[in-house]
Order: structure tokens, then C-alpha cells, then sequence
């Protein structure tokens, strides 16, 4: 070193390197964010970051004020540098400065192991590097505070007249997992500065960041603007309404800017790249000051759920320099949150409390208003609304609008609900006309059997629409019968859907106290299987259903059992156990039926003397054997055969089916 060079030096304790430093931030995004306002606060006018990510390097270059020997030593590595005394006052260029507390170029050391300074101002170039490991070590020799002096660089190739250079370098190994995409995202949803307005400009890679970067722009349905928002109206190519609420802030006596959006679809409030955008992020000077003010309030309706926000609100830092003004700090530590019990947060948590209830009622209007639009572009519903009766027509229409504001994606999902929404309409329209008998006399007989015919096609187009969900749910099974999914599907699906097995068998009643009988008498008679047996079984439950008891026993698609002896022994315990039970109950005289899953035929199937004398012994016991090819080809032609005797053609029929056939250019 020259002895006109000035020696760096960096004095911090280990506790402030490993809480201020490395574990302040955990992402990049959030280090980039504290380089990139330096860079603001020294007046940059561009920011160069540029990611190597096959060596592990990143390098962020500006090309503001720079800093001499003695200001690196007085501002960067002097932890917890009070900026707003040193440098007090709005910057060169008429900022308002970001920086406060002097501890964010520790957080450099949260995603990188290497850190070097390259910098210049008024033609002198400086540069050292410090290694973390080499901190780390000079700190615990000093008995846990010390001075670390860094490797001095030679600045004289230093390419540029003034600005700062950082290199990051050996990346710790959970940084490898971001990608370019997603860092210029959460780059550009950290700062509402970034562009020409400001004179302010971030490169990735080359790429200018603008705000279309962040990525929800374009999803949002509904938007509620809080002073000049043109800009972000341009961005919203697919915002159906929005509302100018700059007067609903100044009536509350808060400078407030920005915006508050809901999406079209809640799933649309998660990226690509797994961030969460369901939230309301507050921004002081143009930063980022807290990523969600929405968790802070509990009690949130489905509105909520599609709710996106950036507001700006300065009041937080109001400090210029002058005298007069008070620098109330409102942030934590960690600059990543607001102190809570600051009287300027708490006001603004009151102005948002009230914009969200606004927001929630003009959204539920909204959404039932597009939800009865959607419904209505299906000529068969149209139609179907037109013919109803006013009153009747009015209540269809704000039922339908309902449906909008549930959350769900899924167009399939939809289409179900508007077909129950037409179904029930049709039972309230019976209901009244059931009322209306009352007035009816003798000679009005023909209007009473037209009332009873459309209650009879009522009843069998909702049966109707049972049965064809249950010929999708037969339809998927099958579809997933195979080697791999067969065993899952058919367990998940079996004991809650009893159908399957028999349709006379439509829902399980509720037999918690037996079940944990018939339960110990498993695990009793499970005892005396070998291991081959067990293994041999995939699930056993009990249910009870149309008055039966029923015990159903799947075994593995690919076992092969005998009947004699092996499971005609084994069902005999399960039919003795079960009617032991109901004698102590004194249910004896419930019926008993015992249910066996194969998916391969039994030992001597093949010979009908054999497979006859087997089935009569398990007829004996109360016990009956289902294939499991067999289960899905009964079931579905059982409901088949529903609808081929009926031959449905009412009118009612007609609107569900050309429900389900509509494709809508646009999820409903």
C-alpha cells in the first residue's frame, strides 16, 4: 500500500454479521433491492445487473456519484452509517434518499461468500473484495468483535469516471435455484420508480425492467385507482371495470397513491414461479416497505382470496432534512416490515380497512353482474331465463351471479352449478305451483295433472343429472384402471361410493359405534392370517347401507386365492363375527352381506362344477364375489340403461345437455 493510500476497514461484531448480515434477507431479489436503492440515493440514472449463472457471479454496476477512499470507509463499511445525518436532505437530483440505517450492504453477504467494490468519483478509482470466511475468522481471533481490513485491488483498470461496480461472487448453493425470468419479476414488484418518469432505469441481462414485468397487470378483472393512475389503467388490458378512489382518501385525510386489483380467477393470485401475489404491498419513496398488508386483516370474504395491491404512502418518511421535521423511523430493522404500532401505519390500516369493505361489495355486484352476462352467452339458459316469470326471472338472474363469486376455477365446476341453479329455479316454480292448487277446483283437473307431469320431469332430470355424474366417476375409474393406479382409486373411491358395488346401495349411514366392533373383530380374526394373506389384501371396511350391513374385502388386482380353503374359512369369521355382534345388539335379524374384490379369477374358476359348488358355499355365508372389471361394466350399464328408459327429451333435458356441450371463449 501507498502511503497516500487510505486503509479500509471494516469493524463489526460477530451477532451483527450473522443477524444484520447473512441472515437479514434470503433471496436475491431482496439484496439486489438494497443495492438498487443505493444506486437511487446516489443519484444513478442506470443500473446494470449481470448474472453469470454458470460461475456463480453477479455484477451491478451504476453510474451514479461514485464514492472516494474516505467515503467508503466513513459510509459503506461503517455499519449502521445514519445516512440522514451524514448525508442530510434530498440528493443531487432532487430525491428523496432511500437509505436510512447503513446495515444493507451486509445483507450482500447473505447470497454470496466473494463481495468486491469497484468505484470512482472525482477521478479516483478505489476496489477492494472481502471473503465471509475471512470475516468471520478475523472477528473470532478478536474475541468476537474485530476489525477486518480487505484485500486491497488495483482500481487503475477500473473501466468507467464515476459510479460503483459490485461483484458477487460464490454463490451460496440455494441461490441457484432462481432463474432471470423470475428475478426481473420480483425486481420490478419491489420499486414503483423504475422508468423514464423518474429518470431510473434497471438492465438484467441487457433487458430493461418496466413494470409489465411484474406479472399480474394483465390478470387483474376489477381496479380500484388512488390518485394519477394512467399508467397503470394502460397496463390493465383486461380490466373490465374501474374506479377512481382518490376522493375516498382525501376525505380521510391520507396521501395515498397507487392501486388495489382483483384477478378473474383466485389461481391466477399465484405465479408461475410459485410467488404468492394475494396481497397488498405498501411502498415509501418508492421501495417496497412491506410486501403484505393484507395479513393484517383477519376477517377476509372470498374477495379477498383475488385481491392484488400496490400503495405508496410517504407519510412513513417524511424526513428532508430540515429541522422542523421529526425522522420518525416506521420501519423494522430488517426494512422488510412497518412498525405496527407506529400512529402513521395505524392510520392508514383504518383507511384500508374501509376501502376493502368497498371493494368487497363493488366486487360481489361486479362479478354477480358478469356471472349472469356468462351464464346468459348459453342460448339454452338464455332461453330457459326468458320464458320464466318476472318476479321468478329476477331471482334466476341473481342466483346465477352467485355462482361467479365462488371460488372456482374450473369451467366443468361451473358449468354443474349453473345446471343445479336451473334445476332449482324449476323446483321453486313447482313449489309454487303446488301453492297454487289450493285455488284450483273440479273443473281445473287438467291444469292439477299438468302440475304433476312437469314435478315427475323435474324429479327425472335431476335424477338424470345423478346418473351422469356417476357414469364420469365409472368413466375415470376406468380410465385409471391399470398396474399403477388401480389398487389407489379403487380404495379411495370404493367405501364412499357404495353404488359402484350395487346402485341400490346410494349412501352409508351412520355407524360409528358399530364400525369400532365390527373394527376389533378384524384385527381379531386378522391374527390368525399368515403373511401371505395379509399382504394378499389391500383394504377391508365396513359399512352399513339400505338396511345391510355390509363388509367389503379388496384384494390385490394381481392376487389369485382359492375359494376351499382359503376364503371360504376366512368369510365365515367375518359372517359369524358380524352376526355375534348384532345378537348382542339385538339386531339379529339385520341382514348381513359380505362383499370379495378380485381382479383375477380363482383358483378352479374355469371349472363350472367347481366354480358353481364354490359360489353356492359363499351364497351360504351371505358372501358374493365382484370382479373388478365386472364392478365398472355393471355399474355404468345400470345407469345406461336409466337413460335409455326414459329417452329424456324435455325441455329440461335439452338446457343440461347443451350446458355441458358449451365451450365459452372464456373461463365461466
Amino acid at each position: 500500500m501507498m502511503e497516500n493510500e487510505t486503509p479500509f476497514k471494516l469493524s463489526i461484531s460477530l451477532n451483527v454479521l450473522e443477524h444484520l448480515g447473512i441472515n437479514l434477507y434470503s433471496n436475491i431479489a431482496s439484496v439486489l433491492s438494497e443495492i438498487i436503492a443505493n444506486a437511487w440515493d446516489a443519484d444513478a440514472t442506470k443500473v446494470h445487473i449481470d448474472w453469470d449463472q454458470g460461475n456463480g457471479r453477479i455484477a451491478i454496476r451504476d453510474d451514479g456519484i461514485g464514492m472516494t477512499p474516505e467515503d467508503l470507509n466513513a459510509r459503506f463499511l461503517t455499519v449502521g452509517y445514519q445516512r440522514r445525518d451524514g448525508q442530510p436532505g434530498i440528493t443531487g437530483k432532487k430525491r428523496h434518499p432511500m437509505g436510512r440505517k447503513g446495515i444493507g450492504k451486509l445483507s450482500l453477504f447473505s447470497i454470496a461468500n466473494s463481495v468486491q467494490i469497484e468505484t470512482a468519483k472525482d477521478g479516483i478509482p478505489s476496489a477492494f473484495r472481502m471473503c465471509l470466511n475471512d470475516i468471520r475468522k478475523k472477528i473470532r481471533e478478536e474475541g468476537g468483535t474485530g476489525t477486518y481490513v480487505p484485500e486491497r485491488i488495483d482500481g487503475a483498470w477500473i473501466d468507467f469516471e464515476h459510479g460503483t461496480r459490485i461483484t458477487l461472487a460464490d454463490l451460496h448453493r440455494r441461490q441457484t435455484k432462481n432463474t432471470i425470468r423470475a428475478l426481473r419479476k420480483r425486481v420490478a414488484r419491489r420499486f414503483s420508480i423504475l422508468g423514464s418518469a423518474h429518470d431510473f432505469h434497471v438492465f438484467i441481462d441487457g433487458k430493461e425492467v418496466v413494470p409489465a414485468d411484474q406479472g399480474y397487470y394483465d390478470k387483474l378483472q376489477y381496479l380500484w385507482t388512488y390518485g394519477n393512475a394512467d399508467d397503470v389503467k394502460d397496463l390493465c388490458t383486461s380490466a373490465e371495470h374501474d374506479e377512481d378512489r382518490t376522493e375516498a382518501a382525501h376525505g380521510n385525510g391520507i396521501s395515498v397513491t397507487g392501486w388495489l386489483g382483483t384477478v378473474m380467477e383466485s389461481k391466477q393470485s399465484k405465479d408461475e414461479d410459485g410467488d404468492n401475489l394475494n396481497r397488498i404491498a405498501i411502498f415509501v419513496r418508492g421501495k417496497m416497505a412491506q410486501e403484505n398488508m393484507l395479513d393484517d386483516f383477519s376477517e377476509r370474504g372470498v374477495y379477498a382470496t383475488y385481491l392484488i395491491g400496490e400503495l405508496r404512502f410517504d407519510d412513513l418518511d417524511t424526513y428532508d432534512g430540515g429541522e422542523t421535521i421529526l425522522d420518525e423511523d416506521a420501519a423494522t430493522s430488517s426494512r422488510q416490515r412497518i412498525v405496527e404500532d407506529d400512529p402513521r401505519y395505524q392510520e392508514l390500516r383504518r383507511f384500508l380497512g374501509a376501502e376493502l369493505k368497498h371493494i368487497q361489495n363493488r366486487w360481489k355486484e361486479w362479478r354477480s353482474e358478469a356471472g349472469t352476462r356468462k351464464a346468459l352467452e348459453i342460448p339454452a339458459v338464455k332461453e330457459w331465463m326468458d320464458a320464466l316469470k318476472s318476479p321468478t326471472r329476477k331471482k334466476a338472474k341473481k342466483w346465477l351471479g352467485k355462482i361467479n363469486r365462488i371460488r372456482l376455477d374450473d369451467t366443468e365446476e361451473q358449468k354443474h352449478l349453473i345446471k343445479q341453479a336451473v334445476l332449482a329455479f324449476e323446483f321453486y316454480q313447482a313449489n309454487e305451483n303446488l301453492e297454487a292448487l289450493d285455488s284450483i277446483d273440479d273443473e281445473s283437473l287438467p291444469t292439477a295433472l299438468k302440475i304433476f307431469r312437469e314435478l315427475d320431469t323435474l324429479e327425472a332430470n335431476l335424477y338424470g343429472q345423478i346418473v351422469h355424474q356417476r357414469i364420469q366417476v365409472i368413466r375415470t375409474l376406468r380410465e385409471k384402471v391399470d398396474k399403477n393406479a388401480l389398487e389407489k382409486v379403487i380404495q379411495n373411491y370404493l367405501f364412499d361410493h357404495l353404488w359402484l358395488l350395487d346402485p341400490a346401495w346410494e349412501r352409508a349411514e351412520g355407524t360409528e359405534i358399530m364400525e369400532r366392533q365390527v373394527r376389533k373383530m378384524f384385527d381379531k380374526i386378522d391374527v390368525g392370517l399368515t403373511k401371505d394373506e395379509l399382504r394378499g389384501r389391500l383394504d377391508i371396511g365396513y359399512r352399513k347401507t339400505a338396511g345391510q350391513h355390509v363388509i367389503v374385502e379388496l384384494k390385490r388386482p394381481d392376487r389369485v386365492v382359492s375359494v376351499l380353503p382359503e376364503l371360504l374359512t376366512q368369510l365365515e369369521k367375518y359372517e359369524s363375527g358380524m352376526q355375534s355382534i348384532l345378537d348382542t345388539l339385538g339386531k339379529e335379524h339385520e341382514p348381513i352381506e359380505i362383499v370379495v374384490l378380485l381382479g383375477k379369477l380363482p383358483q378352479g374358476w374355469g371349472d363350472h362344477r367347481k366354480k358353481k359348488s364354490a359360489m353356492d358355499m359363499l351364497s351360504a355365508i351371505k358372501a358374493r364375489i365382484i370382479f373388478y372389471d365386472e364392478l365398472m361394466d355393471n355399474a355404468e350399464k345400470a345407469y345406461r340403461d336409466y337413460f335409455k328408459g326414459r329417452k329424456l327429451v324435455d325441455k329440461l333435458a335439452r338446457i343440461m345437455n347443451s350446458i355441458d356441450d358449451y365451450a365459452p371463449p372464456s373461463p365461466l
